[in-house]
């Protein structure tokens, strides 16, 4: 796996905290920094997440994608995944994340919680490699809610 991350200034000039991450599959991730109201040079221009954002987001497709594959082979029929992701930071750098929550949302037919809860158990014991990573420094808990259709 690759990635490359280049800074990519504010609209051309050599200010400002954009970068664009192209990865190895062939895509392209923007990121942006908070606006600075002291130093404007120095922030971003809130045109695109944070590369926090993009290290949380990144992890609840992983897990969402594991528990949706754990689901299928299991032989349910899921047919909707979305996970919720609040986190904690740590007050001084470096900011790693504490405490992260994250709320499953599976729908489906017939969906029984036990299956759900064992493909989160599973997502978060054996197969996401970023929540496991994230399981170093923060307190990661989990709940689920199952919706029927």
């Amino acid at each position: 796996m690759e990635c490359t991350v280049s800074w990519t200034g504010a609209a051309g000039t050599r200010s400002g905290m954009g970068f664009v991450a192209e990865t190895g599959s062939g895509h392209v991730i923007a990121m942006d920094g908070a606006p600075d109201t002291v130093k404007p040079e120095m922030g971003g221009q809130n045109l695109a997440p944070r590369p926090m954002e993009t290290v949380l987001a990144g992890t609840g497709g992983c897990t969402a994608y594991d528990v949706v594959l754990i689901l299928r082979r299991g032989r349910h029929d899921v047919r909707g995944c979305s996970v919720h992701l609040t986190t904690e930071r740590a007050a001084a750098d470096p900011k790693v994340f504490t405490r992260i929550h994250m709320h499953f949302t599976v729908s489906g037919k017939d969906l029984p919680d036990t299956a759900v809860e064992r493909a989160i158990a599973l997502s978060h014991e054996k197969y996401c490699s970023a929540s496991i990573m994230l399981g170093k420094t923060a307190q990661i808990t989990t709940s689920f809610e199952v919706l029927e259709g």
